[in-house]
């Protein structure tokens, strides 16, 4: 079992930057593809971004492509999301996730470990 915890919701306005991280707890996550997934009200659960074992490889939504950036700190057991240049449609809630495949998904159906997410709310 894995436990993830997020943090580093906020609100912020329009431009601005915040970092959230995810804290695992109970397995290391090396062995885990990490990802962040965010929900906004009455909408499914998106994709956002993911990062293979090593941390080598990254894959993110078009729609954050530029502005935000995904690392992990395996030593640490923790995934950060960095957020730039923030947007009022980038408001949702972000959830962390791990994957025990070794290979790449964006489907939330492919993680096995999820967090409770944090609140992030871009005002204009």
């Amino acid at each position: 079992q894995v436990q993830l915890v997020e943090s580093g919701g906020g609100l912020v306005q329009a431009g601005g930057s915040l970092r959230l991280s995810c804290a695992a707890s109970g397995r290391s996550i090396s062995n885990y593809y990490m990802g962040w997934f965010r929900q906004a009200p009455g909408k499914e659960r998106e994709f956002v971004s993911a990062i293979n074992r090593s941390g080598l490889s990254t894959y993110y939504v078009d729609s954050v492509k530029g502005r935000f950036t995904i690392s992990r700190d395996n030593a640490k057991n923790t995934v950060y999301l960095q957020m730039n240049s923030l947007k009022t449609e980038d408001t949702a809630v972000y959830y962390c996730a791990a994957r025990i495949s070794t290979t790449y998904s964006n489907n939330p159906g492919g993680y096995n470990y999820w967090g409770q997410g944090t609140q992030v709310t871009v005002s204009s």
